[in-house]
Order: C-alpha cells, then sequence, then structure tokens
C-alpha cells in the first residue's frame, strides 16, 4: 500500500529547472510528474534536474513520465538529469527494467546541478 501522499514541486535554481519529488508515485500522481515536465521542457531551460532522493515509492508510470520527458528535453535541445541517492524501490524500478542507462544520472542534487 502507498503510504506517503506524492508530492511534486518545480522551482528554478540559476537557469536549471529542478523538479522535486516527494513520496509514493503511482499512476494517478504520475500524470502530476508528467504535467510538470512536459511544462519544462517547453520552458527552454538548458537542464532539467529531477530530484528523486525523497521519492520511496514509483511505478512504471512514472517510468513512462520520465521516459517522454526525456524525449521531450531532447527534441527541445536540453537536458534532463535525474539526482539521487534513489531509494531502494526506485532503483529497483530502473534496475528491473534496464531503463537506467536511458538517463542522465547524478547521485546527488548539487552534483546534477553543476554538471
Amino acid at each position: 500500500m502507498i503510504g506517503d501522499e506524492p508530492v511534486v514541486t518545480a522551482t528554478t535554481h540559476e537557469g536549471t529547472a529542478v523538479v522535486h519529488l516527494r513520496g509514493d508515485f503511482d499512476e494517478e500522481s504520475a500524470l502530476d510528474l508528467a504535467r510538470v515536465l512536459a511544462e519544462a521542457a517547453a520552458g527552454g531551460a538548458p537542464r532539467t534536474v529531477v530530484d528523486l532522493s525523497r521519492t520511496c515509492f514509483a511505478d512504471s508510470s512514472v517510468l513512462h513520465a520520465l521516459l517522454e520527458a526525456q524525449q521531450a528535453h531532447a527534441a527541445a535541445g536540453s537536458v534532463l538529469v535525474l539526482a539521487g541517492p534513489l531509494q531502494m524501490a526506485v532503483r529497483r524500478l530502473f534496475d528491473v527494467t534496464g531503463t537506467g542507462a536511458a538517463f542522465r544520472m547524478a547521485d546527488s542534487l548539487k552534483a546534477a546541478l553543476a554538471c
């Protein structure tokens, strides 16, 4: 059962769009994530960082939203970076699906903002 209420917030840090996720994400909450990521891709920032460090659970719908965002950012000429550290359930999502290599990943938000 999903426990922590999902929250998606978007900020800007020195020209980089930063999307923070907190809680447990499933199909319903992935819609909010997809909307925020689409806005970030259309916003013209050269880079968007998705902070997954406070995401306890994410299902395949979240992965789908991230993959679509990856494509939208590439089409817009910008970069999407996923920041950790990743919780075990989130890391497992990338490991089981073999999609980790599809993303640029950083060990921390600080590292993602610096790359």
